[in-house]
């Protein structure tokens, strides 16, 4: 894991390419914050995820309404007080900066894979609409977060536990 000294947030959006664990991760770090959790995944259009399902990946254009969606699901609890996980990939800084629109205070937590697991990965899932053929226009469309980003890059080949363990220890220490 990559050490530096963070903002504890109140919303955390799990963040990085088709495969790497944001929904595993992100439902396990929710739980172990007591955060509402929120999958970016199921607030996809239906024409969004068809055109996923055949193979072809999505336009920024198509993106926006979908970080709109997340975006409201996580302002409404933090506006409430309550903390909130999101799992998004949220692959470009122009995403990320779509959700903070919604929510200043976000930390992200990008989950690094190499393309070859994340394949393989994404090729074992079952009853998940995006195919392994996608996974390569995931890795062309990202930017990893930039160093005046509020984010932390993780080793997403580490056990879930373990990355979970790692950022609540900083929430810890920086409180």
């Amino acid at each position: 894991m990559q050490r530096k000294r963070i903002r504890p947030a109140p919303a955390v959006v799990v963040m990085g390419v088709a495969g790497c664990g944001k929904s595993a991760v992100g439902e396990a770090l929710a739980a172990a914050l007591g955060a509402v959790f929120v999958e970016g995944d199921r607030l996809h259009p239906p024409e969004n995820v068809a055109r996923m399902a055949s193979g072809e990946p999505l336009t920024d254009a198509l993106r926006e309404g979908w970080l709109d969606a997340i975006g409201l699901r996580i302002a409404g609890p933090v506006g409430d007080g309550q903390s909130v996980v999101a799992a998004c990939s949220a692959l470009k800084r122009s995403y990320r900066e779509r959700l903070r629109g919604f929510c200043q205070d976000i930390l992200f937590l990008y989950l690094e894979i190499d393309p070859a697991t994340a394949k393989q990965r994404v090729g074992s899932r079952q009853g998940h609409f995006m195919p392994a053929s996608l996974v390569d226009s995931q890795f062309a469309t990202l930017e990893r977060p930039a160093a005046d980003e509020n984010a932390l890059t993780l080793d997403a080949t580490r056990p879930i536990a373990d990355i979970v363990a790692d950022v609540t220890s900083l929430f810890e220490s920086n409180s």
